[in-house]
């Protein structure tokens, strides 16, 4: 039998009533007792890292995961994380910048009812989670929800409270699963030895527009911001009112060091900012990024990633567009 880690960190899969509120009270052990079709799967240990609602996951959390799977690494056959699903897509793309490579399955999962309620969606979560975490085929950062195996840098939550969660943005499911069968169609790639980074700078904004937007709230964010992620409208573009503030406001702020990244608010397909000449202008200004079919998750993730390394232009703009555990396919530099 292999043998798979629990790592605990919260969120509703783990929360019971205090009072007339939900809150993570339950450890892995405690989690991993009430589905006992998983000790017929593999063997399992547990860490309790923190029992926090993911609401208030941040950055240092996923240093703190990334520092446990890479403190077991050698002692475990797979790893799986039960976390919350507000910000599991978040935690799920920045660890793929932290634990690349990975040969081994870490497998984050979750649920939409708590596991004491009758109609969780808990037990069968844990189960898939696990079945994935076993198998040999299954490797690096994934989310297992409501029977779809999701690449971390592709998932995002787009239903609150039904249990289909999770949809897989610009790319297809790794696998899906059916009454413990796994059925996969794409082997992520993987290396030998996966690499680990805990350096992070956390110091990343992000502005989605609307229309009309104040260009002062711009200018506050790339005052006090080392990169700022513009969440733009259909393909791409800064709207213009009769004058140039917004692209004066990046051009001054690239000159100033900081970083632009330019993607749409639109959930699917992609930004494409050179189609209407609202777009032209950053299209000529090479120094600004385009994220083409990346997610926001995976933009904050591999940004954060990025600047923990390296501050040079030339780094940053050639790690941003150098694809991670296919995080960017569809892009041009």
């Amino acid at each position: 039998m292999k043998s798979i880690l629990m790592i605990g960190t919260g969120g509703t899969i783990a929360s019971q009533l205090s009072g007339s509120a939900l809150s993570p009270q339950l450890s892995p052990e405690e989690l991993l007792a009430l589905v006992p079709a998983i000790s017929k799967l593999c063997r399992v240990e547990c860490i309790s890292l923190f029992n926090v609602d993911s609401t208030s996951m941040t950055p240092a959390h996923w240093v703190k995961i990334t520092q446990c799977v890479r403190d077991n690494y050698d002692k475990y056959d797979g790893f799986v994380i039960s976390h919350g699903t507000d910000t599991m897509a978040y935690t799920a793309a920045a660890l793929s910048y932290m634990i690349r490579g990975s040969r081994k399955p870490v497998i984050l999962t979750g649920a939409q009812k708590p596991i004491g309620f009758d109609s969780t969606d808990s037990k069968i979560n844990l189960l898939d989670a696990f079945t994935c975490a076993c198998s040999d085929n299954i490797c690096g950062v994934n989310i297992v929800f409501n029977g779809r195996v999701i690449l971390g840098t592709r998932a995002r939550k787009t239903r609150s409270k039904s249990y289909a969660a999770f949809s897989s943005i610009n790319y297809p499911y790794i696998a899906t699963l059916q009454d413990g069968v796994l059925m996969q169609y794409i082997k992520p790639e993987s290396s030998e030895r996966p690499e680990f980074s805990t350096e992070l700078d956390t110091n990343v904004g992000l502005i989605k527009l609307i229309p009309g937007i104040d260009f002062e709230l711009l200018q506050f964010l790339t005052e006090r911001k080392d990169a700022v992620i513009i969440e733009a409208f259909g393909v791409g573009g800064l709207p213009s009112y009769g004058d140039d503030k917004l692209l004066d406001i990046v051009i001054n702020a690239i000159s100033r060091g900081k970083i632009i990244i330019m993607t749409t608010q639109v959930q699917n397909e992609g930004s494409n900012v050179g189609v209407y000449q609202v777009g032209h202008k950053i299209r000529e200004c090479p120094q600004v990024l385009e994220a083409f079919d990346m997610t926001t998750e995976a933009i904050t993730g591999k940004l954060m990633w990025i600047l923990g390394q390296t501050r040079a232009p030339a780094q940053i703009h050639r790690l941003f567009y150098t694809p991670v555990a296919n995080d960017i396919l569809n892009y041009r530099t």
